[in-house]
């Protein structure tokens, strides 16, 4: 292996902490006050779209190096055709953080949790025990707790004077309430995982305050799996401790559903935040959800267009390979660029713009592809389904209680979201009156 620098593992650090959700946006760490912007482009937005820079660099170059400093070799792939092909690598890339541990000195507690830093054949054995909870069939069991979720949520908002932040009392509750549900978190601790599952957002607390919040999650979810080893629960937990509790220790265990709760959370916020955003800006895409019409086509072209999941985990090449024609040498870090390859022409005409009448709207790359696809897609696909139908037809005159183009937006995240969406739920008194 080779032998890094402590600059370098710094940075490192940063990327095993970002992916596995052990820190906030990039502006929490300093040890990327290093890295220029012309590095971290990839993760600016233009309102909603990625900048022109990044289509720019996918029509001219779809595998090109980023200019990061302290010689390591890092590459950006932008092109749709080319993502495909190293997310679908089974043999070329590696995901595993765990061989940079113990240089980048992350305690065993600290490390990347879940799937999405782990290579075959452990992350075959940790799927092959997850995925059975995240069928369609297995799913279906949270439909009508959802659709309560969302319909209390309403009911909140509607009590609520003046403008509501549909963030913190929508967006994120959703999520996390229905990961709760999922997990099989008791009721009477929900309250207090919503509230520091929100805190994960807190931009106004310090900057630690959503490390600290994380650090409260991991925790917890310590506890619980505890827990529920003595007495099995209804949720994922309960399910994998009384199937697999033999092969899974608690800290494997705790971290699986931390992943869950990091992979469903934030970027499914994001996601209800944001589309919600597209519908009030862009009334028209509403009308077919207020007439009861399917949100399934809507909903995936929603996921391709805002690609709130900028880029995919990192990987690693882990022998001397070419992608789309590009010299890429074992240990280099490829980076794919989610939001980039989702706007590419190859999918079709106007990727820029939304039409949810798009034939090649489920081709996007939202829930990444290959080994690595995000294992709760289906998950996320009902929460949108059951979430945009019912907050269009509760409040059809929602909009925005503030320029749209001055929401405040995360800066350089990896999962790009809005920091606050204050909406007004009524219309203006003036149409009121004439009505």
């Amino acid at each position: 292996m080779r032998t890094y620098s402590s600059t370098r593992l710094r940075l490192l650090g940063w990327v095993a902490r970002r992916f596995g959700g052990r820190a906030g946006p990039v502006s929490f760490d300093g040890s990327l006050s290093m890295l220029p912007d012309s590095s971290l482009f990839p993760l600016f937005r233009d309102g909603l779209d990625p900048v022109a820079e990044v289509g720019r660099l996918r029509e001219r170059s779809p595998v090109s190096r980023l200019p990061v400093p302290l010689g390591i070799r890092v590459w950006l792939v932008t092109g749709y055709e080319p993502v495909r092909a190293v997310l679908g690598s089974t043999d070329g890339f590696s995901n595993d953080f765990g061989r940079f541990a113990a240089q980048i000195g992350l305690t065993a507690a600290a490390q990347p949790g879940g799937l999405g830093m782990t290579d075959p054949p452990m992350h075959t054995r940790l799927r092959r025990l997850v995925t059975p909870e995240f069928t369609m069939r297995r799913l279906a069991r949270l439909q009508p707790r959802i659709e309560k979720i969302v319909d209390d949520r309403l009911d909140a908002m509607a009590r609520a004077d003046g403008p509501v932040d549909l963030l913190q009392e929508f967006a994120l509750p959703v999520p996390a309430l229905t990961i709760c549900e999922l997990l099989g978190v008791p009721y009477a601790d929900r309250a207090a995982v919503q509230e520091f599952s929100a805190a994960r957002f807190d931009l106004g607390g310090g900057a630690y305050a959503p490390l600290d919040a994380i650090n409260e999650s991991r925790a917890y979810l310590r506890d619980l799996v505890a827990r529920q080893r003595l007495d099995p629960g209804d949720g994922l937990i309960g399910s994998l401790v009384r199937d697999h509790g033999d092969e899974l220790g608690d800290e494997e265990l705790a971290g699986l559903a931390d992943g869950v709760l990091t992979g469903g959370l934030e970027t499914s916020a994001s996601m209800l935040a944001l589309g919600a955003l597209v519908l009030m800006t862009q009334p028209g895409l509403a009308d077919p959800l207020r007439a009861g019409e399917p949100a399934d086509a809507l909903v995936e072209e929603l996921l391709r267009y805002l690609t709130v999941v900028q880029v995919g985990f990192p990987r690693f090449a882990v022998r001397d390979l070419e992608v789309a024609g590009v010299p890429i040498k074992a240990g280099d870090i490829v980076m794919c660029s989610l939001s980039a390859a989702d706007r590419d022409g190859v999918l079709g005409p106007g990727m820029d713009r939304i039409d949810a009448g798009r034939p090649t709207s489920r081709s996007h790359l939202a829930f990444g592809h290959g080994l690595h696809r995000c294992v709760g897609a289906e998950l996320a696909r009902m929460e949108l389904r059951i979430a945009y139908p019912a907050l269009v037809r509760r409040f059809p005159a929602m909009r925005p209680a503030v320029d749209p183009a001055s929401l405040p937006t995360r800066r350089a995240s990896i999962v790009f979201g809005l920091d606050a969406l204050p909406v007004t739920l009524e219309p203006p008194r003036a149409q009121l009156a004439r009505a």
